[in-house]
């Protein structure tokens, strides 16, 4: 269907399938119907405030609440960030002066912390506001003046000086990359989702706003239910998830330990995983234990909406091969550029830029990194065409496929050599014994160090990696561990190895 801006969809769906559930979570489960209640509910409020065109932090738990006033946001015509509860206060500091919101949505539990971190906000909470009428009309009269160009929402990622970068999402890029997703991953009304992103995540996208455009069901999965697999294989298989779209560290933990094994997860019919590499033998193990299931590499930076690129796995891959990460989604304009901002040809590697109607408008109040990475088409001179600088090495393989072969950043040069610390990741990740890894570059020491975890010594897994790599690209030092650190996002933290790297 067309949607001029995001809560279009949910009015449409609404209408069309009133008691569906929508979304659920722990300890309650809610109607599109309902979830557009909810979402009026806090319209109103900041609305009422005359509010427009402003920054709305929403400060709730992983839940229900939290996608619904993310709704409610949208329909006043303002702009969310949801913050992240358990992160530490210096960084939601961080955030808050960057983002300087008119209000912070929250609920009364939270509502003495927040006002002590954040004393300029007003401070609303969702059980005041589910107290008050909510006028359809006027809401829907807002809803009129919001433009598809108007920001829907602004997700913080990390950044290299230390103050969290704020990605500016409109309603268009939003829209546009859920109905090229859409199609790509062949999402459908029956679909059931089996959340595992959390809502300040980019991924957690796909799963929120295509079960608006698609009448989809999501079930937000609970966060500990991850440290329990067997309760989590028995919880997909009660809830009948069809669809799972989740970082490659949590498929890689279930597969060590062949999780899938704990119950019947015939239901599951796509695996889309993301963020980062999927190792290949684990992918292995989840492709030969679910043999029904299409699995999907999909591709791309929060500065794209989530997502650029996807590759539906159709052949078979040894373990110590990478994954491509495929093709462009439909409207996704990409370009491989050398150091020169020239277009790399044939089988040569550079710098993957993308651009379209789904990049990001820039960073938020931050002018200097956004002309860094969002500049002109070095290749069209002729009118304003701006792209985005991913910092990720590709290059074409001989299916046309793209292939991601590392980030500028963990591109070495050791003993003469340009390595890809990535290529090295991907070989480790052969070794049967291994169950995750990441490879760093010293460079006061100048030697390439791999930290691992897995039931192997050092030694052994010296003597296995003489049989795969060269000897200029064999790790100068390994290091066991007993597990491994993982950010909010369940991404492998490599900041915190990095501060290892020393000791």
């Amino acid at each position: 269907m067309a949607a001029r801006i995001i809560t279009d969809y949910l009015e449409a769906i609404a209408e069309r399938l009133p008691e569906k559930t929508a979304y659920s979570d722990e300890e309650r489960s809610l109607t599109f119907s309902g979830a557009r209640l909810e979402a009026y509910h806090v319209a109103q409020a900041l609305v009422e405030n005359g509010w427009f065109h402003r920054p709305v932090a929403i400060w709730l738990d992983k839940s229900v609440s939290c996608i619904t006033a993310m709704l409610g946001v949208a329909y006043s015509g303002n702009f969310y960030t949801v913050i992240d509860t358990g992160m530490p206060r210096a960084r939601i500091e961080k955030i808050l002066s960057v983002l300087q919101p008119a209000a912070i949505v929250t609920s009364r539990g939270y509502a003495d912390t927040v006002r002590d971190i954040s004393r300029e906000a007003a401070v609303l909470t969702i059980e005041e506001m589910a107290e008050n009428e909510a006028d359809r009309d006027r809401i829907l009269a807002v809803t009129k003046k919001i433009m598809t160009t108007d920001v829907l929402y602004v997700l913080f990622t990390s950044g290299s000086t230390g103050v969290p970068k704020g990605v500016v999402t409109q309603h268009r890029a939003l829209i546009d990359y859920m109905e090229a997703v859409t199609d790509a991953f062949a999402l459908r009304e029956d679909d059931i989702f089996g959340n595992q992103a959390p809502l300040y995540f980019v991924m957690s996208v796909v799963e929120v706003f295509s079960t608006l455009r698609n009448g989809s069901t999501m079930h937000i999965i609970p966060k500990s239910y991850f440290s329990f697999p067997a309760m989590l294989m028995k919880f997909l298989e009660e809830k009948k998830v069809t669809m799972l779209y989740w970082v490659p560290s949590a498929l890689v933990l279930l597969a060590n330990l062949r999780a899938y094994e704990a119950a019947d997860l015939s239901s599951i019919r796509q695996i889309v995983f993301g963020g980062e590499v999927m190792p290949m033998r684990q992918l292995n193990m989840w492709r030969k234990a679910l043999p029904h299931v299409r699995f999907i590499n999909g591709y791309g930076p929060t500065e794209s909406t989530d997502g650029t690129t996807y590759y539906v796995v159709d052949r078979d891959f040894a373990d110590n091969e990478t994954l491509p990460i495929g093709v462009p989604l439909d409207n996704i304009g990409i370009l491989v550029l050398d150091e020169n901002n020239r277009q790399v040809s044939g089988s040569g590697m550079g710098e993957l830029c993308i651009y379209g109607p789904s990049i990001a408008c820039g960073y938020y109040g931050d002018p200097v990194r956004t002309e860094n990475v969002f500049t002109q088409n070095p290749l069209n001179p002729y009118y304003p065409e701006k792209i985005y600088h991913t910092g990720d090495l590709v290059r074409f393989n001989a299916y046309g496929e793209l292939e991601f072969a590392g980030r500028r950043d963990f591109q070495i040069k050791h003993l003469g050599h340009r390595i890809e610390l990535g290529e090295i990741e991907a070989n480790v990740s052969s070794v049967p014994e291994i169950q995750e890894n990441c490879c760093l570059y010293d460079m006061e020491k100048r030697r390439i160090v791999l930290y691992y975890t897995g039931d192997i010594d050092a030694g052994e897994l010296k003597a296995r990696l003489e049989n795969l790599l060269p000897e200029y690209m064999l790790p100068n030092r390994r290091i066991r561990l007993e597990t491994m650190p993982h950010n909010l996002n369940g991404k492998i933290d490599r900041a915190e190895l990095k501060n290892r790297l020393g000791r």
